[in-house]
């Protein structure tokens, strides 16, 4: 009997289906050209890279050796940069991803300036098109060629500006947005033309120590972003301020992004300051609730549907937590993870603890759930890993030892 065109349809479609069911999903690799990744928020959308670790943890492709400090890592296009610091002389350094060869370095004068801690840049390289932009602790701005290195522009902003230079020195990576090259420098950070390095709004006062964040503010381009005792918010076109919310923390160390999320923004310093969640209203913001369960020192929280994952406390007595980004209620704690760094990706927190732990774990609200480890290092590790390409980039800081560990499945 012959059959009908549905009844045919479904014999030849669900031989299809079995097969494409039978064919594991196709993994899905990324660059990470900045700091925080590519949209600003430690969230990758890698997939397929968490093959099980032999028991001395993933393979080490290569180690690469820095110089003091304290920059992450950005991977664009099969390079590597990041920086560092040796004989007062910082260098940006650009790397072959597949082996850690030196295809360019750039170095030039500025002082190390420990101060409680070890000294060197903090600021991470950031790759827009063709071109890599930094800052060091001093205000040394440039802009080099990505493949090649060649200084475009250079510029002394705390010397142009005018601004303050914070205690433990400028640690705000670049922002590129449009035509601009935004900084947190000043009370109300700074723009420059990004082509040029000119100087096209400023603002005097002290900035805090984060990296401005993008947003759009009732359809307008805007950053938020730390000054010393305050978080706000500016407009890119002018820098005008739209809006600020005192925020006093000891020693004016406001170091971790605000992360925003619709009309919420979440802010968390530490020295006991504590964290809020603000609501934004036109020119204003108000607070929606504040308490003491998340201080981040100084690296940044990550938020995943519902909740904040971060270090709460001083380094060296931190403790992973997760909250809850509505209520500000506390979900778990794991106080062996002492402070260093975190991101997540595929659903899961890639952490770098303090002492050279690195840890793979479910990004879940209800526990803490380890999935891997690994001791790639030793010493202070206060840098944020990277997962860039099935490959994890992690560094500590006085020696500025980079490794890079092969994660792909066979």
């Amino acid at each position: 009997m012959k059959q009908s065109p549905k009844t045919c349809s479904s014999v030849i479609l669900l031989p299809v289906a079995i097969a494409l069911w039978l064919v594991p999903a196709r993994a899905q690799a990324e660059d990470w050209p900045q700091w925080r990744g590519p949209n600003h928020d430690d969230l990758s959308k890698e997939t397929g890279w968490l093959a099980p670790w032999p028991a001395g943890g993933p393979k080490q492709l290569w180690k690469a050796t820095l110089g003091t400090g304290f920059s992450a890592i950005s991977v664009s296009h099969g390079r590597v940069y990041s920086m560092g610091n040796q004989d007062q002389t910082d260098t940006i350094f650009c790397l072959e991803a597949d082996t850690g060869s030196v295809q360019w370095k750039h170095s030039y004068p500025c002082q190390l300036d420990p101060n409680s801690f070890e000294g060197g840049p903090c600021a991470t390289p950031t790759v827009a098109g063709n071109v890599v932009y930094t800052c060091s602790r001093y205000g040394d701005a440039f802009a080099l060629d990505a493949a090649s290195g060649k200084v475009l522009w250079a510029q002394k902003l705390l010397q142009d500006t005018g601004a303050n230079r914070p205690t433990w020195g400028l640690a705000g990576s670049v922002l590129i947005w449009d035509n601009l090259a935004l900084l947190n420098i000043g009370g109300a950070g700074c723009a420059l033309e990004k082509a040029t390095g000119k100087i096209l709004w400023s603002s005097r006062g002290t900035g805090g120590y984060s990296t401005p964040v993008p947003f759009s503010l009732n359809g307008q381009k805007a950053v938020a972003l730390f000054s010393a005792k305050s978080v706000l918010a500016v407009a890119v076109a002018n820098g005008q301020k739209l809006w600020e919310f005192p925020w006093q923390t000891s020693y004016d160390i406001n170091a971790a992004d605000p992360i925003i999320s619709g009309d919420k923004v979440f802010i968390s310093s530490g020295y006991n300051r504590g964290c809020a969640l603000l609501r934004m209203t036109g020119d204003s913001v108000t607070t929606v609730w504040e308490n003491k369960a998340l201080r981040n020192h100084y690296a940044n929280s990550v938020l995943v549907g519902a909740c904040i994952y971060g270090f709460d406390g001083q380094a060296g007595g931190a403790r992973l937590k997760c909250i809850d980004f509505h209520t500000g209620a506390a979900n778990w704690e794991q106080a062996d993870l002492s402070a260093g760094g975190l991101m997540v990706a595929d659903g899961k927190l890639v952490v770098l603890a303090d002492g050279g732990k690195l840890v793979i774990a479910e990004a879940s609200p209800s526990a803490f759930n380890q999935l891997a480890e690994a001791r790639p290092l030793s010493g202070k590790c206060w840098t944020m890993p990277v997962l860039a390409n099935g490959r994890i980039y992690a560094r500590n800081n006085k020696d500025g030892e980079l490794v890079c560990l092969e994660l792909k499945p066979n």
